[in-house]
């Protein structure tokens, strides 16, 4: 194999072979169908004739916002997850429209869902029907209690649920606050993407497709890491400490610098804990036997704060995080989304916008010298605008119906 031939395959997108039906909407699902397309995949959205619903749900800024891009005439919310794909309306309670499905099951390499249980079954859209056609399809399946429980799963429920409202309040006896974006939906969509990998590394050895089930309840639960740890192995209920950290101080707390500056600090160990004290021009703290170590300043936690807190307050913030950054002291500004995407650090994470059109936000934030980026992708796209009920003939070419997949190459 010739050398260029070599490089033009190295620059491929890993997934440009794979086709992917996705039936699923809101936004688990479609965020693993979006992590696909921007791997190369071709992604073609199959909706019922209302639509997915997220389509409907505009903020009061959106609804009052005038533009005529194509991006700006779907929700904000749908724009988040359905970059790079085509959108195909089938009614499947119609024999014509499951028809189709069957047909483009055939071809499919992954099929997403997110039907309650028993609704697929219903639809004739599930796993061992859609299978029985295509023996090497992998069927991605997200409930929100698991597949014998029929009870529907919504995100801030079980956030209540899984001990995420009770945890983020802010202090003990505060009220319960929700996490301010989907968070139970976004972590379900990460096990969803890890399970069908599986499935997708499994069938390469033994040539057969796979169930894969994710619940959102399962996700939440896996999630809660050392605060599920801290009662299985004392028995105690983790309490909420607002952005503090229930093990190391001074961690995740919010200050104030003189000028307004709000900001946190992340101190993970004691040498971080000396460097933080000499910038503060109190050195001294580092030696007091209440915050010398660790497991000190965890048990003289309100003593600490309130001396930080004191301190902070008299110094100019943007520059207090200058010299902490020097001094390899982990700390950050507090900022809105605004600043944190406008920040030139998280310019690698967007999608550039098509004419006048708004930039998009990655869902794939790893990267590899060994295969290509997608630079671009197609807009999220309206209801019903794919060319054809049909998977093109060679999945990585580019739909000319709309603003083509680019890659950019690995860096050499």
């Amino acid at each position: 194999m010739s050398e260029t031939m070599t490089q033009l395959m190295d620059n491929q997108l890993p997934f440009a072979h794979l086709r992917v039906l996705e039936l699923a909407s809101v936004l688990a699902g479609p965020q693993v169908g979006q992590f696909f397309a921007e791997l190369g995949a071709e992604v073609l959205k199959i909706e019922s004739p209302a639509g997915d619903v997220t389509r409907t749900w505009k903020t009061s800024a959106e609804t009052a916002a005038s533009s005529a891009t194509e991006v700006a005439s779907v929700s904000a919310y749908f724009a988040a997850s359905n970059w790079g794909k085509s959108s195909l309306v089938l009614d499947l309670t119609a024999p014509a429209g499951q028809a189709e499905l069957y047909r483009l099951a055939a071809q499919a390499d992954i099929v997403l869902a997110s039907y309650k249980p028993g609704d697929a079954e219903k639809l004739r859209a599930d796993y061992t029907t859609l299978s029985a056609g295509n023996p090497r399809l992998v069927y991605g399946h997200l409930t929100g209690y698991g597949p014998a429980n029929a009870r529907a799963g919504y995100d801030a429920v079980l956030q209540a649920e899984a001990g995420f409202l009770y945890l983020n309040a802010a202090g003990p006896g505060q009220p319960p606050q929700k996490m301010p974006v989907a968070m139970v939906d976004l972590l379900a969509a990460h096990q969803l993407k890890e399970g069908l990998l599986t499935a997708l590394l499994q069938r390469e050895k033994n040539g057969r497709g796979a169930l894969v089930q994710v619940s959102l309840l399962d996700s939440a639960l896996s999630a809660l890491a050392n605060q599920a740890a801290t009662y299985l192995v004392t028995g105690h209920d983790p309490q909420p400490l607002g952005s503090g950290h229930p093990s190391i101080v001074p961690y995740g707390t919010v200050y104030r610098a003189a000028e307004g500056r709000a900001l946190v600090l992340a101190v993970g160990s004691d040498g971080q804990f000396r460097q933080l004290c000499a910038t503060l021009g109190r050195p001294e703290w580092a030696s007091d036997t209440r915050f010398a170590t660790n497991p000190a300043r965890v048990a003289h936690r309100p003593e600490l704060e309130a001396l930080l807190t004191a301190a902070i307050a008299a110094v100019n913030g943007d520059e207090l995080l200058a010299a902490l950054e020097r001094r390899a002291v982990p700390a950050g500004a507090v900022r809105t989304v605004g600043e944190a995407l406008r920040h030139p650090t998280a310019q690698p994470m967007l999608l550039p916008g098509h004419g006048a059109g708004p930039n998009g936000l990655r869902t794939v934030a790893f990267r590899s010298p060994q295969w290509a980026v997608a630079g671009q992708l197609s807009v999220p796209p309206g209801l019903g605008t794919a060319a054809s009920a049909a998977f093109t003939p060679d999945s990585s070419a580019p739909d000319e119906t709309t603003a083509p997949l680019t890659c950019v190459p690995p860096a050499t």
